[in-house]
């Protein structure tokens, strides 16, 4: 996509930002919005100048919940399963959720993922943060899994993300209750991991970044990552066992490897060499897996 309409893509040096921008409507998310946001990681990916992206709103809020302007049938996509009349719809015959395809590409990224959430994050605009590696908050946003208020449930794969980030308790009551709560609130927890003032929000979340992209090999990150949210699903530790041996095995006989200690020894910064667009090992276990149905 070469121009998007209801995001902004920015690449100012190893840092991608991702502003939603529907400011108008509290950046309300549509179709297009999910389109556009698939596209803008694809775009992060592919570039291995880019080592960090930050994701955050226009205006005063981070994203309002699907836009309602379709009224009733806002969640219906009709006998058709057409994607364009709701925000919901069909791929292939297969029942899909436009939130769960962005919430997916967040979670399949090779770069870690900041969310700098500036205000109202409620329904969409709260699950699709839950993939992301970090989330800072304004001190004035609020929260809300309004789900059950509408008659619907919570979607964008929260049912699997929010249990792991907070707990099944603390997920539980924001569900059942749907209710609305503060940064407080939610950094107590668990959902975000700090809050400070709104206008140091983004400074913050770049300080982060810079921190990330500056220190570390971008495929140790990668690899890391994969393993990281991977492993939350097994039943083991013998399986991070294995996948860490082969990750160590591959990694450890690599040029990041080599320049790191290197670095470490000269007491200088370290100029990592590898890339991951074509040096993250095979061995990597492919995480989210796809099902056998898409």
């Amino acid at each position: 996509m070469s121009e998007y309409t209801e995001i902004r893509y920015e690449v100012s040096g190893p840092i991608a930002t991702v502003t939603l921008h529907r400011p108008e409507r509290l950046n309300a998310f549509t179709t297009t919005m999910a389109r556009e946001l698939i596209d803008a990681f694809d775009a992060a990916d592919a570039d291995d100048g880019v080592r960090v992206v930050v994701v955050t709103g226009a205006g005063r809020g981070f994203c309002a919940g699907a836009d309602l302007e379709g009224g009733a049938d806002t969640f219906n996509a009709g006998e058709d399963g057409d994607p364009r009349q709701s925000v919901h719809g069909e791929i292939d015959g297969v029942p899909r959720d436009g939130g769960g395809t962005v919430s997916l590409r967040i979670a399949s990224c090779r770069k870690p993922v900041i969310g700098a959430i500036n205000g109202p994050a409620v329904g969409v605009g709260v699950t699709m943060t839950l993939p992301m590696d970090v989330r800072i908050a304004a001190d004035t946003a609020r929260f809300g899994f309004v789900f059950a208020r509408r008659g619907i449930v919570p979607e964008a794969a929260s049912t699997w993300f929010l249990p792991r980030v907070v707990g099944i308790s603390q997920a539980m009551e924001w569900v059942a209750t749907g209710r609305v709560f503060d940064a407080d609130e939610a950094r107590s927890g668990g959902l975000v991991s700090r809050t400070v003032p709104g206008d140091q929000l983004l400074d913050t979340a770049t300080e982060l970044a810079r921190e990330i992209a500056d220190n570390t090999s971008a495929v140790s990150v990668a690899v890391a990552r994969q393993l990281l949210w991977g492993m939350l699903g097994s039943p083991t530790p013998w399986d991070a066992h294995r996948a860490d041996s082969h990750a160590m095995s591959e990694l450890g006989a690599g040029a990041d490897a080599a320049e790191g200690v290197s670095a470490f020894l000269d007491k200088r910064p370290p100029s990592f060499p590898m890339r991951v667009s074509t040096d993250v090992p095979e061995s990597v276990p492919q995480w989210p897996r796809l099902p056998q149905d898409g």
